[in-house]
């Protein structure tokens, strides 16, 4: 882990890296020798943390250093918070799939979020993140996903929707390095002692936001189907080798039971999406165990996230 500038980073594969921004991760892949010069940033992480990104770039490619694009997995506000500032100092292409531009061209929010699946901190937490939508302007291009992004020519685009209408991973067959965004994650989402104190175990997409379950399980059987020997994922560190083709396996086969709420807003009936935006909002149903859950939990909240903060400050 490099630590210069007081910036800490991971190697996540060669040419390929990520930093963790609280509790979600952001990633900078250079093309290899061969290949048009460059690198890349995939996603933004939370917003105003534009300086510790920027740092993290020039720390690897000196200073001054600028991506040829910004590619967006999707656009949740914890993946895109610092896109705005970022596009102030840098003046790039920001990729998105087409399901995901009304995001990020002010034409759509998102879909609220269920905060009563998961049982965590970070799932009742979630009514708080920003659901946008944000207005980029004339930086948002659309994703060609059969050609790819020209400014990554060997990795491909993959279509993994469920957690978000046009979310996508990143694929490089080479060494079978997956990006996988928020399709799964390598954490417990839903749980802040996890995702703050980076405790690995591949789960499902985060309960909280994600809105169209069969998608989603489609989505995790068909990167498995990839056999990834590297996976860096949205939450959570990164896993390798047989482990990550192990685990990743295990999820697809016993998806429903392992990654889908017993109940939920979003269980029984899931979002519609186009090009313009969401169209359409199961209605939420307010259950007596929620109410429970809502009343334990806040009781500790505070405590937990106080714990896990003062961890990290020490």
């Amino acid at each position: 882990m490099n630590t210069a500038k007081h910036i800490k980073y991971f190697q996540v594969a060669q040419g390929v890296w990520g930093m963790k921004i609280l509790f979600v991760n952001v990633y900078i892949i250079a093309n290899r020798r061969g290949f048009p010069k460059g690198w890349v940033l995939v996603d933004t992480g939370i917003q105003g943390h534009e300086d510790q990104i920027i740092a993290m770039a020039e720390s690897i490619f000196g200073v001054g250093a600028k991506p040829s694009a910004i590619i967006l997995t999707h656009t949740h506000s914890d993946h895109a918070g610092s896109l705005k500032a970022l596009l102030k100092n840098w003046d790039v292409p920001v990729y998105a799939h087409e399901l995901e531009l009304p995001y990020i061209t002010g034409r759509s929010s998102y879909p609220p979020p269920d905060p009563s699946v998961g049982g965590g901190l970070m799932s009742l937490a979630s009514v708080l993140f920003s659901r946008g939508p944000i207005d980029i302007g004339s930086n948002a291009r659309m994703i060609d996903v059969e050609k790819g992004v020209p400014e990554l020519p060997e990795w491909k685009i993959l279509f993994t929707p469920g957690h978000a209408p046009g979310h996508i991973s990143l694929f490089l067959p080479l060494n079978t390095t997956l990006i996988a965004g928020d399709a799964f994650v390598t954490t417990k989402a839903e749980s802040a002692v996890y995702v703050l104190s980076y405790i690995k175990k591949l789960s499902g997409p985060p309960m909280y936001f994600t809105t169209d379950w069969p998608a989603a399980a489609a989505s995790v059987k068909m990167l498995a189907a990839l056999e990834p020997r590297i996976i860096a994922s949205g939450h959570g560190p990164v896993i390798r080798g047989r482990e990550a083709q192990e685990s990743l396996q295990q999820l697809s086969d016993h998806f429903d039971q392992e990654a889908v709420p017993a109940d939920g807003r979003y269980v029984d009936d899931s979002t519609r999406a186009d090009e313009n935006g969401t169209y359409y909002i199961p209605p939420f149903k307010t259950s007596f165990k929620f109410k429970v859950a809502v009343g334990l939990i806040s009781v500790v909240a505070g405590f937990v996230m106080a714990r896990q903060l003062n961890r990290r400050s020490r």
